[in-house]
């Protein structure tokens, strides 16, 4: 069976796999998944078009296969610790998605036109080899993002355009090999984390001061609102 095959046979079983123990989810995955066809007792190609979910976190998945494209209703596409080198152009195609998960994978450029996914809200590349460059022209057109993670990877800057991302609330940046961080970090007035532990940087952007007094804000917001818990639940 081809790697395609393979991958659409996955996604076939995935439902049963659910329900399965899990001490015998990784034998099944391994040993059984690559003999299941899809075909229904009627020998009809079985529609995958229902699917919302897909989470194939540790595997050994080398590939993505472009007709991942197919599966139009996905809002969770999870590849999390695989061996993922490259993308395929089509999975730009998954216009309902809104959580990607390609962490700890081995990319080093994401495909052109990765950008416009124009539901996704949270993506999640730690733990991969990318950096300014692999970015494509139109990565920042994700304005719809809320959580962006980029942690362990090999970035010196973070390109001015991070000022588009207006929606983000948590931008993780940690353990890079940052130098500087631009002036248009300052634009993310809606940013509640920023995480930049583990850089190499020497000074920061004095626009940087708004982003912390939101952060501030958020911070003391959550204070008031365990505290005001806390009084109701002393409270006969």
């Amino acid at each position: 069976m081809t790697c395609d095959g393979k991958f659409l046979a996955w996604v076939a079983v995935l439902g049963f796999c659910r329900r399965m123990p899990s001490e015998k989810y990784s034998d099944f995955m391994g040993h059984q998944a690559s003999h299941v066809l899809l075909k229904d007792r009627g020998r009809k190609t079985v529609s995958l078009a229902h699917i919302t979910q897909l989470v194939l976190s540790h595997n050994k998945l080398t590939t993505v296969p472009p007709n991942i494209a197919e599966l139009k209703n996905l809002e969770v596409l999870n590849f999390f610790n695989n061996q993922i080198e490259e993308l395929p152009t089509q999975i730009s195609s998954l216009q309902k998605l809104k959580h990607l998960n390609l962490g700890m994978n081995r990319l080093n450029t994401l495909p052109r036109g990765f950008g416009s996914l124009p539901a996704l809200e949270v993506l999640d590349l730690t733990y991969n080899n990318l950096n300014e460059n692999s970015l494509p022209g139109n990565f920042f057109y994700l304005t719809t993002l809320r959580a962006l993670y980029l942690s362990d990877n090999d970035f010196e800057i973070l390109p001015p355009d991070i000022g588009k991302l207006t929606k983000l609330q948590i931008l993780s940046l940690r353990d890079n090999d940052l130098i500087s961080l631009p002036k248009e970090i300052g634009e993310l007035t809606q940013l509640k984390e920023l995480h930049i532990q583990g850089n190499r940087l020497t000074v920061l952007p004095p626009e940087l001061a708004s982003t912390a007094d939101t952060c501030k804000q958020t911070q003391n917001h959550r204070r008031k609102i365990m505290t005001n818990r806390k009084r109701s639940a002393g409270n006969p």
